[in-house]
């Protein structure tokens, strides 16, 4: 069994201004081209209400700084003198990035202050909640822990299942089988897991080698081209890891399912469903069954759970001596002239 908890990981640990800018946000820049390659070290924004009435103590300057309304309108409250006074305070600091809210922007006279001390303005029409979270949402993105895995992922039923084993095991095969049912690939052989918040694993493909495949005795397919777009994703949420192994006589495998086995990737928890393969096993058809399954148990049907209740209760009422009909799902047969 492969430990995940040893995944060798990546983890970006900054992200310019310029790159900023690739953010689903319409930007306009007030300063021009200037402080682009500075750099945020941060995931976190931070409203710099303190600094600007004159309290510096705690003033976290290397996250993108945000001005809202509050902000601005503070500002214009003061004397144009006292305005500029705690602009250029703002300013010692190296703050790497300043974003106007709501359409808003500053004076030419404080615009010219932040371009002195090499520091980016930009401005966008959003309001400043809906920046706030797209922007997290951006920034998480970006600053998340990464890690690759070997193995083909496929969305089955909607549900994301990452197949994974030894090399030679089948994994590309099955992947294509799948997609021949009419399910989609997001990746095949190098798998890129990102982290998303406490509790999501997202995965991807890489650039090279995107919905490419390689078939052992084939050689190199395009699933996109020949598949057709409806074939493939780019991206989905992972939610079940199945672990390839060849069939044997001393492994103990699950025969009920009552005891859900999971793994700890990037510090979060997967099912985990350990599948023992050999010749003439439909591990297609498995597969499928396990999304259906995993979909039902989401819904809030357990089968292992319901088939347990039953059992305890045929058992019960045995004990009690109550006469058991339960031989038969039926008790009488009806003619059947199909």
């Amino acid at each position: 069994m492969v430990n995940y908890k040893e995944l060798e990981t990546i983890q970006k640990s900054r992200l310019s201004v310029r790159q900023l800018l690739n953010a689903p946000i319409d930007f306009v820049a007030l300063t021009g081209d200037v402080g682009m390659d500075n750099y945020i070290e941060d995931k976190y924004l931070y409203r710099p209400q303190l600094p600007l009435a004159g309290f510096f103590e705690l003033f976290i300057f290397n996250r993108l700084q945000i001005f809202g309304n509050t902000e601005l309108f503070y500002l214009n409250s003061l004397s144009e003198d006292k305005r500029i006074e705690r602009i250029k305070s703002f300013c010692e600091f190296p703050v790497p990035c300043v974003l106007i809210t709501n359409g808003q922007t500053l004076d030419e006279n404080l615009l010219e202050i932040f371009k002195t001390n090499n520091t980016t303005v930009l401005s966008t029409s959003l309001e400043t909640a809906k920046l706030t979270y797209i922007i997290n949402e951006y920034l998480d993105d970006h600053f998340s822990i990464q890690t690759t895995v070997h193995g083909s992922f496929i969305d089955v039923y909607g549900v994301g299942i990452l197949f994974v084993g030894k090399s030679g095991i089948g994994k590309s095969e099955i992947a294509l089988d799948l997609v021949e049912r009419g399910h989609r690939l997001v990746a095949d052989d190098i798998v890129m897991l990102t982290k998303k918040r406490e509790s999501t694993l997202m995965g991807t493909g890489t650039n090279l080698v995107q919905h490419f495949m390689e078939i052992r005795g084939l050689g190199i397919i395009d699933v996109r081209q020949m598949f057709g777009i409806r074939s493939i994703r780019f991206q989905k949420r992972l939610e079940i890891v199945v672990e390839l192994e060849d069939w044997s006589e001393k492994g103990e495998y699950t025969r009920t399912g009552l005891e859900e086995s999971r793994v700890e990737m990037l510090g979060v928890d997967i099912m985990h469903v350990i599948l023992p393969i050999f010749p003439g096993k439909n591990i297609t058809v498995i597969a499928e069954v396990i999304a259906l399954n995993y979909l039902l148990k989401t819904y809030g049907y357990n089968a292992s759970r319901v088939f347990s209740d039953k059992l305890s209760e045929q058992i019960k009422m045995k004990s009690m001596g109550t006469p058991d009909h339960s031989d038969r799902i039926i008790d009488y047969f009806q003619g059947d002239n199909e």
